[in-house]
């Protein structure tokens, strides 16, 4: 088992649950924070993978996390919609409106 590897998946998906739940929660800067982390993650896990090839079951376990960490993705995706939008009206200047 390539451990390792695997360990670097488990946690891009545990930072993308903890991304979640600070969005459901309306928390961005820290959405943000945890993006961060991710991006060192997903930059670890590059490292780690040359010549370093998942057997057929690692494989289908990666599958697994990462269709996870898509599905997470979208829903951070559909709660920052909102939020992007109230950004964009600041940048340009324009009063926010009161839902």
């Amino acid at each position: 088992m390539n451990s390792k590897l695997l360990s670097y998946y488990e946690a891009i998906e545990r930072a993308s649950a903890d991304m979640l739940d600070a969005a459901r929660s309306g928390n961005w800067e820290h959405v943000i924070k945890l993006e961060g982390a991710c991006v060192l993650l997903i930059s670890q896990l590059k490292n780690a993978a040359r010549g370093n090839p998942l057997s057929g079951e690692e494989s289908q376990l990666k599958s697994h996390i990462m269709k996870r960490v898509l599905v997470n993705d979208a829903e951070i995706r559909h709660l920052a919609e909102p939020w992007m939008d109230d950004l964009d009206q600041m940048l340009a200047g324009r009063p926010l409106t009161l839902h």
